[in-house]
């Protein structure tokens, strides 16, 4: 166990970024309603699959995650859990700003390859956070075992195929746009990652090791302008690629508000389903009944608009009583 952890803190030696334990926000409850609550949830969300990390993984892992705004906001990844080969094109309510994504023949980037994105966005942005200047370079190198950990996947040789499936669709797939990120507008047709390199592998059984990914000019340049927000670590215990999208949307859209109110037309156009009006109403009306959602609550009201609030009942009661106050 000694020599395995060394072994880590070798290779963790060569990352290019790092991080340090940051604190972490939890609301007041009293056991009782603790208890129900983990009760009612337990068989809606992932397990926490690795909840016995050592202390190099703490100190490694228990960093504020990080998604980057742009990709919050434009439906970039698809929510089908099958190959789509389709291409999508999406524009904004104004006109302002639209993006056309085309898929490779492995099939365009899904909600859960973006787990990669957030990890490596999540890294790239500590470093700058501490001013390293390793952080102005868009390859980051990371091990795959550390990823499996902070992402909440499993440690067996289908999640590193399917990491490898996953570096396959974000390079292939493509993009072109015309929103801006840092200011600045990249006016070319790229992929979400430029490249992902296998740096080693394992000499027993040709596991990836470690690699490296290198960002896209256009996510980058987010990620320098600081254009990003944190989320909730139990993004990565969502089950559904919707309810990962919606939280996204919330996230996005109401933040550390009280609520956000759409049209449930509009948030099937914003969360990228393809698939009709009725059907969407009858997954969001599956997600607001099992409550999964973090740090928000969600509810359909007779004329199909979607209500976003949050699940903090102090600050939704302060927020409630300065509406009307306003009024």
């Amino acid at each position: 166990m000694k020599k395995r952890s060394k072994e880590r803190q070798t290779e963790q030696a060569k990352l290019d970024f790092g991080s340090q334990a940051a604190p972490s926000c939890t609301p007041i409850v009293n056991d009782t309603d603790q208890q129900i609550r983990e009760k009612r949830e337990r068989s809606k969300l992932l397990p926490v699959r690795h909840t016995d990390r050592d202390f190099f993984l703490c100190d490694l892992f228990d960093y504020a995650l990080k998604d980057d705004g742009v990709s919050m906001e434009a439906p970039i990844f698809t929510l089908a859990t099958k190959p789509d080969l389709s291409e999508w094109h999406w524009e904004s309510k104004d006109k302002s700003r639209s993006l056309t994504v085309t898929p490779s023949i492995k099939g365009r980037a899904t909600q859960f390859d973006k787990d990669v994105l957030i990890y490596v966005v999540s890294q790239m942005t500590e470093a700058l956070n501490r001013g390293r200047a390793d952080a102005k370079n868009r390859t980051v190198r990371f091990t795959v075992y550390d990823y499996l950990i902070s992402t909440n996947k499993a440690i067996n040789g289908r999640s590193y195929e399917r990491l490898s499936d996953t570096f396959e669709r974000l390079r292939g797939t493509t993009l072109k746009t015309n929103i801006k990120t840092g200011g600045q507008r990249t006016r070319e047709i790229f992929g979400i990652i430029e490249r992902a390199k296998i740096v080693e592998k394992s000499p027993d059984d040709e596991r990836m090791v470690a690699v490296e990914v290198t960002l896209s000019e256009w996510l980058f340049n987010a990620v320098q302008a600081h254009e990003v927000l944190t989320i909730h670590s139990d993004y990565f215990r969502l089950r559904k690629p919707l309810e990962r999208r919606l939280y996204e949307l919330a996230r996005k859209h109401c933040g550390y508000q009280t609520m956000w109110s759409i049209s449930l037309e509009l948030l099937q156009e914003k969360a990228g389903s393809k698939c009709s009006l009725r059907e969407f109403r009858r997954m969001v009306r599956g997600i607001i009944q099992t409550d999964t959602l973090p740090n928000y609550r969600m509810v359909l009201d007779e004329s199909d608009k979607a209500i976003f609030y949050t699940k903090d009942v102090q600050r939704l009661s302060k927020g409630l009583t300065a509406k009307t106050a306003k009024q």
